[in-house]
């Protein structure tokens, strides 16, 4: 964890957390205090009751974390909100926590109020220990090694500080775990240390000692011994505490005009419970506060809730609804000579010179500003929880992207060449890649991206062979096209086998091949092409494919007027080609396109199309889904080719295809209206109804 990070929460997150916590301990404490004053019970039961009492209204961080990731709902706005308002209430909590076991001590002990004072001495300067002693020696240490590998040495030097700090904590009057919680908060986070003492350390914990506690706890708990009375009590202060901590949300989320189904969940999400809870429960019963029947009442109720908690939030919250934009920014949707924003994503150096050939490609002008925003994946191993880093809202994140010398040359090299014309922003997502997709929708509906570019997930060698670089970038790809708010782009990059021109560096000519066959996807790459058109060194071949005998067909002619409308703008421009084929069959469909396709540096192709004669034979089987019948073919290893490939698809609306639309003209006004039918059993037509302008 890292603590600079727990000091940086937003007022949204410490207010809720704040909210939270007091509701949750004063609502339920005062409940405890009544019923033992007018409710007749065990004497047991009532020394454990205010305990019980204030348990629930602790709202542990890493239970929270777990339970976020489970539901993979992190990396999202209710998931942040929820665990910075955890993390909050962690530093309240912790002191408390700390506070009630000196209390305890002093009390059980009989002692006075010297005794108390000492323990409380004793703690802040263990603390002081702690954070002015160890944590600058292990700074210290690691900056020494230069850039090495952390050595056994220092590995056995921090757990022997684990013991010692452990020791210390039960030797003032606390419990052993106290003093390596606050050591864990000391070591310096991430690489080398952090994520070396992770790596060392986790598979025992984790994989061993963890599942132990776990069976071990389920041992001790005999439901056979719950008796009504402390049922019905006990039942009423978790349900008490359970609402109370949903109502603590929802008033400060309604100052802060947080949706109310939110509140809600995160309020569901902040009653989650875990091993925190559990080794509370287990401590309290080691000290003889709780007897067996309310040690096993607390246990299952802490899998009651939980098990509540999951179905419950499924069922009221939907992630990819925050994304969702009713807006239409796809290219073609907008003016030509409007800025364009694009994002580019990639988790290794080599899809770099591609990536930038097509930003450059896009023509940054003084008429049409280019604003790049760049996002580099970081998959986070052997967590349970992405860094903290990158759950911070995106305008606290530094302009660092990685080490990566060949993406800081290439953004300087594109800002420089096209200075006072382009804009670059640039964020690092470290995550696990279940969730990364998050991350990627978020960024592009913030910065109101017209494209996102993703990576694929193989790899050309240079001798031609095919390697499946990351299966994760795959499952990215597939649920960013179901979710991102604006059109996508998949790079299949062979730029290796061709040695493909760069654009930053020289004036060499880039050739870019259109494969037009109708359907939105077609439209969005035929109107991210007419712009490339205007750079001085792209040549553009837009090539329409026309099934033979279906000229009188009304897809047709409307399809006819949409190009006719990028012709007609481009019709001075001698690096944009329309040319028309006229097929048969798919066989000629693929002939036609393996003959042509080594003409060019980039392919350009719409990821979904209209039913056609031409596609039969080709959608029978598909390696790849997330790139289309035509995608799926240029990207196989039987299709030989040297070409780069961009799979595009066109924006969708409420995750469907885009209705009653408005075309820009490529000059500055509406060219027509375009309805697009995609109910089932029929093709996606494009109606194009001409304007009076």
């Amino acid at each position: 964890m890292d603590t600079a990070t727990m000091l940086k929460t937003e007022k949204q997150a410490i207010t809720i957390g704040i909210s939270v916590f007091t509701f949750a301990f004063a609502i339920p404490l005062g409940l405890s205090f009544a019923f033992t004053s007018f409710v007749s019970m065990d004497k047991t039961l009532a020394a454990a009751l205010p305990l019980i009492a204030i348990s629930q209204s602790f709202t542990v961080f890493i239970s929270i974390s777990v339970l976020l990731t489970e539901l993979k709902i992190l990396n999202t706005n209710v998931g942040r909100l929820a665990l910075s308002s955890a993390m909050f209430t962690d530093v309240v909590s912790v002191p408390m926590v700390t506070l009630i076991f000196a209390v305890m001590q002093v009390k059980t002990s009989h002692k006075n109020m010297v005794t108390l004072l000492w323990i409380l001495l004793s703690i802040g300067a263990l603390l002081v220990v702690i954070f002015y002693v160890m944590r600058p020696t292990m700074i210290w240490y690691v900056g020494r090694l230069n850039g090495k590998p952390i050595d056994e040495f220092c590995i056995v030097c921090i757990i022997l500080c684990v013991l010692f700090t452990a020791f210390c904590s039960e030797f003032i009057g606390q419990h052993y775990s106290m003093g390596p919680i606050f050591l864990g908060l000391a070591v310096p986070e991430g690489p080398p240390l952090g994520s070396t003492l992770i790596s060392k350390m986790e598979t025992l914990s984790v994989g061993f000692l963890y599942p132990l506690y776990l069976a071990v706890s389920g041992l001790q708990t005999d439901i056979f011994k719950i008796n009504f009375q402390a049922t019905w009590i006990i039942t009423v202060i978790v349900v008490v505490a359970f609402v109370a901590k949903i109502i603590a949300v929802i008033l400060p989320g309604y100052y802060y005009k947080v949706p109310m189904k939110d509140c809600v969940v995160i309020g569901l999400v902040l009653n989650g419970r875990g091993i925190a809870e559990l080794s509370m429960y287990n401590l309290m019963k080691s000290g003889q506060l709780l007897t067996g029947q309310v040690f096993s009442f607390l246990v299952l109720t802490l899998i009651l809730i939980n098990g509540i908690i999951s179905p419950l939030v499924k069922l009221t919250y939907n992630s990819s609804a925050e994304y969702r934009s009713g807006k239409r920014i796809s290219i073609q949707h907008t003016k030509q000579d409007s800025e364009l924003r694009i994002m580019v994503c990639f988790n290794k150096d080599e899809n770099i010179p591609t990536m930038f050939n097509i930003v450059e490609a896009s023509c940054a002008s003084t008429e049409s500003n280019v604003e790049v925003i760049a996002v580099h994946f970081v998959e986070l191993l052997r967590r349970s929880r992405p860094l903290l880093l990158a759950h911070q809202p995106y305008d606290t994140l530094p302009v660092t992207i990685c080490d990566s010398t060949q993406l800081d040359n290439a953004l300087k090299q594109y800002t420089q060449l096209n200075e006072g014309c382009a804009h670059v922003q640039s964020f690092t997502s470290i995550s696990d890649f279940d969730t990364i997709h998050e991350d990627v929708c978020r960024i592009s509906l913030d910065r109101r991206a017209n494209i996102l570019i993703m990576p694929f997930h193989k790899r050309w060698e240079i001798d031609g062979t095919v390697e499946v670089e990351n299966r994760g970038i795959q499952k990215i790809n597939i649920k960013v096209l179901e979710r991102a708010p604006c059109s996508v782009g998949i790079l299949i990059d062979r730029a290796i086998l061709s040695g493909s021109p760069s654009l930053l560096i020289g004036k060499s000519a880039y050739y870019v091949g259109v494969l037009f066959i109708g359907g939105a996807d077609d439209a969005e790459a035929l109107a991210y092409a007419s712009r490339m058109a205007r750079h001085e060194c792209v040549n553009v071949s837009v090539i329409r494919f026309l099934v033979f005998g279906e000229a009188n067909s009304k897809d047709r002619k409307y399809e006819t007027d949409l190009v006719d409308e990028y012709r007609n703008y481009n019709n001075r421009n001698s690096r944009f080609k329309i040319t028309e084929e006229v097929v048969k069959d798919g066989i000629e469909f693929a002939s036609i396109i393996r003959r042509m396709v080594d003409c060019f540096d980039l392919v350009m192709v719409g990821k979904s199309h209209p039913q056609s004669i031409l596609l039969h034979g080709h959608d029978q089987w598909s390696e790849c889904p997330e790139l289309g019948v035509i995608g799926d073919m240029l990207a196989s290893q039987g299709f030989v080719t040297k070409a780069s490939v961009l799979v595009v698809q066109q924006q969708r609306i409420g995750g469907r295809f885009i209705n009653h639309n408005v075309i820009p003209s490529p000059r500055d006004h509406p060219v027509g209206n375009v309805t697009m039918d995609e109910s089932p059993g029929h093709s996606c037509s494009i109606s194009v109804v001409k304007s009076d302008i």
